[in-house]
């Protein structure tokens, strides 16, 4: 069954610095941040490992990682709970407590703001 992807969109434009909500079936929706936190279900963080090498080491930003779930709850939460981060010019993969967190599986992850917390 084909998940629900979500991501950071970095791209310049009207969405910049928004969440991308991309659905199976194709549809593209962009959440603010500032308007609105998500509580996505069933997760698994996704990186390809070979692009992130390559932003790590000084190549050009492109798209290599992002959140798959199984559905999405418009919500406002505290921000209880650990972190979790991305950033391959720091280290090219997923983290999660200080450890490389690729593909670890999540039952809900939040947003809040431009951050991603475990819950």
């Amino acid at each position: 069954m084909k998940k629900i992807r979500v991501r950071f969109h970095l791209a310049a434009g009207k969405h910049y610095k928004h969440w991308q909500i991309r659905y199976p079936n194709g549809d593209i929706q962009y959440v603010n941040p500032s308007e609105q936190n998500m509580l996505l279900h069933g997760c698994q963080l996704k990186n390809r490992k070979g692009t992130a090498k390559r932003i790590h080491e000084g190549g050009e930003k492109v798209v290599c990682a992002w959140v798959e779930c199984d559905w999405i709850q418009n919500v406002f939460m505290s921000d209880r709970g650990a972190p979790i981060s991305y950033n391959p010019r720091v280290t090219p993969n997923w983290m999660y407590q200080n450890q490389n967190a690729d593909n670890l599986r999540f039952e809900k992850i939040q947003t809040i703001g431009d951050k991603l917390i475990s819950l």
